[in-house]
Formats: structure tokens, sequence, C-alpha cells
């Protein structure tokens, strides 16, 4: 190799030859043409750069597409560019702020100053002006500017903004980034033209104080979204409004599930009849699966003194940003709102001496938990300030942290079964191998627990990713991404490896050499939360769920009110046969009955009128479907079971 060569190694291990300076778009073109016009940026040694950029040394090269996460981020990144280059052009004389890529598309904080009239009827030509840039395709061009030329450059063109941001900056890390007429102030990494965007919707308009501080001024947020095919942005448009369809705010209030009232709190939900049904259910299927598989229900407090929160250390996470302690009548006494279900459960272990002959410890509960997020971060089910986990923690020997991991998996992936959660990745998250001193715990420990996990996911063939470095402190840990009916990602179902809280809280078990061991601690919540878990489950199934978790299972319409006293008589026999439902007794034509049943997504409609009075019989119509026939109240039990097990979803 010549010294004015360098060696590229690619993510298979293909090691290619490049002249000094050569930029990852040579290597994309040494493969193909073909990847070359996709190629929109590229990691180089761990770091995500220009496709253009020189490369001086031996690197390890990753060629980043739109397929890749990277990808995406860079191509929005640049698109924000684009917009505040066709915003300047139309309002000569704005302002910019900060313009990051976020997890669908961009945004970018402006100040229109004098065009003060801006309103949503000006998206339409934000947007045409992008498209009309983007066919110029202007390359994003990176300069290395001193911090005296960058003030003098802001300067003159009267923006404080840009010269609040480079107050915290230092001379030497400075870059500018121009495309077209517009230049910004900005570290990168910008895709290499702006011609790969061919499709730009501005979404969204917003007030956002300048650095998030209402000391400030209020800028004006405009969301924006990009694609490089028109179809995609169609796609992603036609998601959307279905997704608000799907929102389980809305359909939380027309199905009569949950409520917020402002005299309770913020953030603080309250289910209604309904919802208590089927929050009920998912603890019913919950707690009998916990059972076969070894768990003992247990109950905590909703508070628990301070030095509890101390000693687990949530005190110094959760302390000052979360519900204050809570006074008593005795001097210095505090107690928390507990943050967490973990201490207690520790001190449960704590409770007696414990021998390996006794290990794996598994304790569940349904505990509810309160945590202080800010008002601007609340949303519906997804983030509250008081929820419940459906939490547990085995408490093991390290040679039992794998056939632990193992069953906690086994239920993991009994409970998206039996919901209907198909599509799913388990994110192995490892400590970072480069950085040990920011966890706990010894390298064999580390070693043991981390094979442990990786050879569990191996053998129950889970799709994985792994991701050095993002391991808790105190272990590693499997979280469970699950694509909903939308292609959404959620995190849903965690397990993790605790080397931390056995340690703090001093856990000891009595070992077969007669000494005394450190338990290995694993949290497991498959749910998550309750609250989060049934907001996904609602816009996963468009609040149409599986016939053994709908609250309402069965609505009898009679036709009039001569058969109200048959109506009654058939509710009760259902009751007794574990179906629940009401009777409509309204004074309304059963047509308009059966529209507000198929409205209200109950999954069976009984039609009671003088033959079925006369028979014994109901008439069945199944929603979404229509009629299923005429059936006999002892053949209509027979066939609600049927469906209810069909309704698990397992086979």
């Amino acid at each position: 190799m010549s010294a004015e060569s360098i060696k590229i190694t690619l993510p298979d291990g293909t090691v290619k030859e490049f002249a000094k300076g050569s930029s990852a778009m040579d290597v994309a073109l040494s493969i193909s043409e073909g990847l070359a016009r996709n190629v929109l940026a590229a990691e180089v040694n761990g770091e995500v750069r220009d496709a253009n950029r020189p490369i001086n040394e031996d690197s390890e090269v990753k060629l980043l597409t739109w397929n890749n996460d990277e990808g995406k981020a860079t191509f929005w990144h640049s698109s924000a560019h684009l917009m505040a280059e066709a915003l300047e052009a139309l309002y000569p004389g704005t302002k910019f702020g900060i313009g990051p890529s976020i997890e669908h598309g961009f945004y970018y904080d402006v100040d229109f100053g004098e065009h003060q009239n801006f309103d949503h009827s000006h998206l339409e030509k934000i947007e045409a002006k992008m498209l009309e840039l983007a066919r110029e395709k202007n390359e994003y061009k990176r300069s290395e500017v001193s911090k005296a030329d960058a003030i003098a450059y802001f300067k003159e063109k009267n923006d404080e903004y840009k010269l609040d941001l480079l107050e915290g900056l230092e001379d030497g890390s400075i870059t500018f980034y121009q495309q077209g007429n517009f230049t910004d102030l900005c570290r990168g990494p910008h895709i290499p033209n702006t011609g790969f965007i061919k499709a730009a919707k501005v979404l969204s308009i917003a007030g956002a104080y300048w650095r998030g501080d209402e000391k400030n001024k209020q800028l004006t947020r405009l969301y924006g979204i990009t694609f490089p095919k028109q179809k995609e942005l169609t796609e992603y448009l036609h998601m959307l409004e279905e997704a608000k369809k799907r929102d389980h705010r809305k359909l939380g209030q027309e199905l009569e599930l949950f409520t917020f009232s402002q005299k309770v709190g913020m953030g603080l939900p309250l289910w209604l009849p309904k919802g208590a049904k089927l929050r009920e259910r998912l603890e019913t299927f919950m707690r009998k699966a916990q059972v076969k598989a070894g768990y003992d229900p247990v109950v905590t407090p909703h508070i628990g003194h301070k030095n509890l929160y101390v000693t687990s250390g949530h005190y110094e996470k959760y302390g000052a940003d979360s519900f204050q302690p809570i006074k008593t009548p005795n001097e210095g006494e505090e107690f928390l709102l507990k943050p967490m279900n973990c201490p207690h459960h520790c001190e449960i272990y704590k409770s007696k001496p414990r021998s390996y002959k006794e290990l794996p410890v598994r304790l569940a509960e349904f505990g509810t938990v309160y945590r202080y997020e800010q008002s601007g971060e609340l949303h519906g089910l997804t983030r509250v300030r008081g929820f419940t986990q459906d939490d547990a923690h085995i408490f093991c020997t390290e040679d039992q942290v794998k056939e632990e991991f193992v069953k906690v998996i086994d239920l993991v992936l009994y409970v998206f079964e039996s919901l209907g959660f198909e599509n799913f990745t388990a994110q192995i998250s490892l400590r970072d191998p480069e950085n040990k001193q920011k966890y706990i715990g010894s390298d064999e420990a580390w070693h043991k627990a981390e094979s442990a996990i990786i050879e569990a996911a191996a053998e129950k063939n889970l799709n994985t990713v792994t991701e050095l470095g993002e391991a808790a402190f105190y272990g590693p840990k499997l979280d469970f991404m699950v694509k909903d009916a939308l292609g959404r990602k959620w995190q849903l179902g965690t397990i993790q490896v605790d080397y931390n809280l056995p340690e703090r809280f001093e856990l000891e078990y009595t070992g077969s050499d007669n000494q005394k061991h450190r338990p290995v601690m694993i949290h497991r919540a498959p749910f998550g939360s309750l609250e989060r878990f049934v907001a996904v489950l609602i816009e996963h199934c468009a609040g149409e769920f599986p016939l053994w978790l709908t609250p309402d299972q069965v609505a009898i319409l009679p036709i009039s009110e001569k058969y109200a006293d048959y109506a009654q008589d058939l509710y009760k026999k259902l009751q007794s046969e574990d179906i629940t439902g009401f009777v409509d007794h309204r004074d309304e034509k059963i047509g308009r009955k059966i529209r507000d049943a198929e409205v209200k997504k109950i999954p069976l409609m009984l039609i009671v009128g003088e033959k079925e009075r006369d028979n014994n019989e109901v008439a069945v119509r199944r929603h979404g479907q229509g009629d299923v026939g005429t059936m006999s109240i002892e053949s209509f039990v027979d066939y609600f079971a049927k469906e209810k097990a069909k309704s698990l979803n397992i086979q």
C-alpha cells in the first residue's frame, strides 16, 4: 500500500484500497453506480458524515441510504435547510433559530419579523418553493469558518439567534453549509444535493420559545417532512389520516374508556366503567399467565419512606424533578410517592433468610407508580404522571439468568401473540466495551449476563438488533420494539438484568457452599405500563378489541318495548355465562340501534323480537360483517365460547 493510499473496511468485512482523500461516494461508485445514486451520507469510524467529505486515514465505512435511520435523519436535516432557503426567498429578513431532524421529518424555529401575518394559508406556497429549489440540485457545501468571520456574517445578516448560538462554540469547531443562495451555521452532515428531495409537505405550525425559555421571544416552529418519492409522501399522509381516526384519546372518549379532570390533576387518568373492565381483563390475563410461570403475587404501598428511595438511588434520579416529599407530623419524617416498585420488592425478598434451594424467587405486582412529567410532555395515556406497571422481579443465581430470560421471553411472546402484535424487533442493549467504568458489576458477571441474553434471544429465534452502549449502568437488557397496524414503532415489554439493587440493598442467599452470595435481579414488564399498553392497543386495533378483551361483548337489541322482559332475562342468562354487555332499551327503531352498536364497535348484536321470544332464540349480527343467523340461547353460548377462544389469537 502506497503512502498516499488508505484502507476502507466495509460492514461485511471487505477491505478496499483507495487514494487518500477519497470520499464515501467514491467507495459507493466503486461498488455500483446504482448504489451511489442512493447514498445520502456515510458513517466513518462511527461518525455520520457527508458522503462527499474526504477520508484521509484507514477507516471503517458504512454507506447510508434512505433505508438507514441515520440516512433518513440526514435527509430530513438537509430538508430543514431547504425549507429555510424557501422561507428566506419568500419572506426576506426572516431570522432562523434551530432546524433539526426529528423522528418523522424536521422542524425549523423562525422569526418572521415584519411578516407577522404568516398563517396556514402560506404553507402550499412554501412547499412549491421547496420543490422548485430542490429541482436545481444545488450541492450542500461544507466550509470551516473562524468564529470572527461567523460572527461578522450573522451580524451583517442581523440574525441574533445564530449569534446567540455562536457564543457557545469554540473557534476551530465552526462550520457553515451552503446550498443555492442559503448559508447556515451547522455541524452537518447533509445529503449530496437538493435533487434527492422529490416530495415535501409542511405539516403544521406551532409556537416555541427561543431555547425553550418562556422569558425569551416566541418563535414560529414549522414542522415538515420530505421523501425521495412522491408515492412515499402520499402513503405517509394517508397514514396520518388513519392515525387521526385511531388516536387513542379520541377513541378512548368515544368508547367511554377513560377521561381526565383538571380538578383531579393533569396526567392522572380516570378509568370509566368500560375502561376498568378492559383493564381488569388484561390484569386477569396476565395474572393467570404469571401463576403458570411460577410467580408469587405481592402488594406494596403507593408511598415509601424517603430513605427507601435514597438507598435504591431513585431519590437521586427522580427526587428533584418529581413529586416532592410528603411530610408527616413527626419532625423530619418524609415519604415519597413511589417512582418504582423494585425497592419495595427488594425489601420483600430481604424479609427472611434465603437459600439457593429457594431461588429463583419471582415476585409480581400490578403496582402504580408516580413521576412528575412536565405538562408539555403529557399525552393521553402514553405519557402520564400516575401509571400501573405489570412489574415483576426475579431474584436468581448467575447460572439461572439464561433460563429465566428464556421464560420471560416466552411470556412476552404469549402476550404479543394473544393481542395480535406480530411485527416486532428485540433490541439487545449491551455495555460499551470502550467505557466499562460507567457500569457496576464485574467483567465476569457482565459477560455471563450478556451471553445469557444473546443466547436466550437466539434460542427463541427473535429478530434482534444489538446496540453497544445502550445497557443500563446496572446491567444489560432486552427491549421489545413493536410495530402497530400503521407501521409505527412502540417499545412494549422490557427485560433487564440488575447488579445494582442487590448490592445497594445488600441482598443475600446462602449457597450450596454454605457461604453468602448476592442474587442477580431481573426486572420484567411485558405490558410496560397498562396505560401506555392500552393506548397502543387502541390505536393498533382502531378500538376493535378482540372478543375476549372487549368491555361490552354483546348488545341486546329488542325490536320494541314489548320484548324488553325477554331481553332482560336473556341478559341475566348471559351474565351467568360470563358474557358482558347491555340491553338497549331506548325507544328507537331497530336500524338506529344497530347503527349505534356498530359505531360503539360492539362485537355481537343480539336482536330479539316476537319470533326470538317465542322460540327462546336470538338473531345474531357481527360487527362489520352483518347477520350470522338465528340460534338458540344455548347454541349462542357455545358459539360465543368458540369465538372468544379464537380471539385470543393463539394457534
